[in-house]
């Protein structure tokens, strides 16, 4: 019975110090601390009554006493504390020291002005909530009572001296100056009774400034010279640090000074974050332009503040806000400053979540931007979670989604289960291929099909490619035969020589009389290639087995698709643009660019012909009318080179396959 009345309550508090860090901050030591239920990290503030005096416990209790009374979104958090005969504990939010902040900052190239002027801002506001809500006086205002948290939000602290703006502090509570004798530098010049109650604190507020921008403070009469203070900043400053106490502004009207047009708190930064604290009350307009404004200034905030304030009201701004796919771009941007393992906690939840809505331009973005998330989704999540949902693109009525949807195959199709690729995504690429009114779409099918067919199984091959391919090759779209004769060549160590000769080979000749000239080149090419191969069992039957060594082969893993040479999804998948626009310009299924441009007229973004309502030239090639004619009198240079090298070697006879063809 008597050990229970024994027991030390240090071991029953419900916090944990580490070790690793200490800070002296006044008469207090700070320590990273943790809850021992659950690990949420904290910060530890402890006094050793042991080692301190009578005037040290007395402000030691006294801030422990208001801590726990006053709650400010700007004034350090009170969480939890314990008080024994040996030491005081005080437990808050977790945070670091400012001096060791700015110093870390420092170290990693310098805490910019944009950080700094929040802080103040928020240091700044504190102030004026002591001295004109509470009337309270902090007497103790320095660099050495601003914490900072994880987030870059400046915190103030220090409430040891805190006194009644009405009573004595020197009677009240030990002086600043009576426990450290070093702190009378930081003292205003007048006598206690000039000027406001509060003009002690404004001054010190102007030392926080200078120490902030300079350093520590060697001496009182360093205040005169500026150092690195800000030229917005200066005439504010002076203000601070006037010899007249009385000329002192208020907290209140010194924040409004550095707030008007020009001013040191006057930025971008500055507003995102007023707007963040009061976003719950704006309207969905002001929430809508906000996040799109957003996106262009996160490049140059801070990124701890990107990741520890914006990402959870982005978060928060989709769960519950309705805000949509305007949230997209800003949610993407901040990712990339997360960790593998944070982004799969906070980030991919929320995709999931967003590729079930119905919002068209939420699903298009997605689709879009699916690149900067697709290597942080697992084959479960994919197969049975997005994919279900993507596949509804296939049917959509607007061109736009059923583009996206083809390419994000590209991606995707490494992560799908063998059901899903080999049936259900090729019962899909059948019915756009055969039956979209969209051309360039055909197209997009047809070349995503190539890109994909190593994820396919062996049976699903055979079934499948020739006959796409075939009917590609039919397709009234230009683009879309050139993209059939292009699939032929990409995927010919899928078929062996009986289907190259019988199946094959009489496809593509067909196409050497197009009335398209591109897709005659591509033919005349795609025919030599099988005819090489053939050429070559021919003269050495042993090759067969190496020839068709892929045409059973499984299906290869992520990663594993061979490079195509000469076409890329990326040449082709612009041509849909041009019947529709999908970009951040347009809205989706409104009124956009959707309308085929007239053959033979210029293209109004590019100025290239047009043809058959596509632009033609660099928009599908990726070259330059120049370009391709210079590239075309390469090609001729060469084939006169190898017709003069065949008549030379005309004089002895000739051996099918002995030359490669290109």
């Amino acid at each position: 019975m008597w050990s229970f009345f024994a027991r030390d309550p240090v071991k029953d508090f419900n916090y944990e110090i580490l070790p690793e860090t200490q800070e002296t901050s006044g008469i207090w030591t700070l320590h990273r601390g943790k809850r021992k239920i659950g690990g949420e990290p904290v910060s530890v503030f402890v006094y050793e009554v042991s080692t301190g005096t009578e005037e040290q416990a007395q402000l030691a209790k006294a801030a422990f006493k208001r801590m726990k009374t006053l709650r400010h979104p700007n004034i350090l958090a009170y969480v939890d504390g314990l008080e024994t005969e040996k030491s005081l504990y005080l437990v808050t939010e977790q945070v670091t020291s400012l001096a060791a902040h700015l110093k870390a900052q420092s170290d990693r190239g310098g805490s910019g002005e944009l950080e700094i002027s929040w802080g103040l801002h928020q240091i700044v506001k504190a102030v004026s909530f002591l001295v004109n809500d509470c009337h309270l006086l902090h007497n103790n205002l320095g660099i050495w009572s601003v914490f900072v948290d994880r987030a870059g939000e400046w915190k103030l602290g220090g409430l040891d001296h805190m006194t009644p703006e009405n009573e004595d502090a020197s009677t009240s509570l030990p002086s600043a100056k009576a426990v450290h004798p070093d702190m009378d530098k930081y003292d205003p010049p007048e006598s206690p009774n000039g000027g406001e109650k509060w003009a002690g604190d404004v001054w010190r507020l102007g030392c926080l400034i200078w120490e902030v921008f300079n350093g520590p403070l060697p001496r009182t009469t360093s205040l005169r010279s500026l150092g690195k203070i800000p030229k917005a900043l200066v005439p504010h400053y002076c203000e601070l640090v006037g010899a007249n106490a009385r000329a002192r502004p208020n907290p209140a009207r010194f924040l409004q000074n550095c707030r008007a047009r020009g001013g040191f708190l006057s930025n971008n930064f500055v507003e995102s974050n007023l707007f963040l604290e009061e976003i719950q009350i704006k309207d969905p307009a002001e929430k809508h332009q906000f996040f799109q404004d957003l996106s262009e200034n996160l490049d140059s905030f801070p990124e701890d503040f990107c990741k520890h304030k914006v990402l959870p009201q982005l978060l928060t701004a989709f769960e519950f806000g309705n805000a949509g796919a305007v949230v997209l771009t800003p949610l993407f941007k901040v990712g990339k400053f997360l960790s593998a393992e944070e982004y799969q906690q906070k980030i991919i939840p929320v995709i999931v979540k967003m590729f079930s809505s119905t919002d068209r331009a939420m699903r298009i973005r997605l689709l879009q931007q699916m690149e900067q998330f697709i290597q942080y989704l697992n084959d479960a999540a994919v197969n049975s979670q997005i994919f279900p949902h993507v596949v509804h693109g296939f049917t959509d009525t607007n061109p736009a989604i059923r583009e996206q949807t083809v390419k994000s195959m590209l991606l995707l199709a490494p992560k799908l289960n063998e059901s899903n690729v080999n049936q259900e995504l090729m019962r899909h690429f059948a019915r756009l291929q055969a039956r979209d009114e969209q051309g360039p779409i055909r197209c997009n099918t047809t070349v995503c099909l190539g890109k994909i067919a190593p994820y396919l199984n062996a049976g699903t091959r055979q079934r499948v490619l020739i006959s796409a391919f075939s009917r590609a090759t039919k397709d009234p779209f230009p683009a879309s035969r050139a993209a059939g004769v292009l699939g032929f060549a990409a995927t010919h160590n899928y078929y062996n020589v009986t289907e190259s000769a019988a199946r094959v080979l009489p496809t593509l000749c067909t196409l050497t009389v197009d009335p398209d000239k591109n897709v005659r080149d591509q033919a005349f090419k795609a025919i030599k290639s099988f005819l090489t191969k053939l050429e070559t069992v021919s003269e050495d039957p042993t090759k067969l087995a190496e020839i068709e060594k892929d045409v059973m082969s499984s299906a290869q893993p992520a990663g594993a698709a061979a490079s195509w040479a000469g076409w890329a999804v990326t040449g082709v998948s612009s041509l849909t643009s041009k019947l529709i626009r999908t970009g951040p310009g347009a809205e989706v299924g409104g009124p956009a660019d959707n309308t085929p441009v007239a053959a033979g007229t210029a293209s109004p973004r590019t100025g290239n012909p047009v043809t058959d309502g596509v632009t033609v030239g660099k928009e599908l090639t990726g070259l330059s009318k120049a370009e391709l004619a210079k590239k075309k009198r390469e090609e001729r240079r060469k084939e006169l080179e190898a017709k003069r090298a065949e008549r030379k070697a005309a004089k002895g006879p000739l051996k099918l396959g002995t030359r490669k063809l290109d």
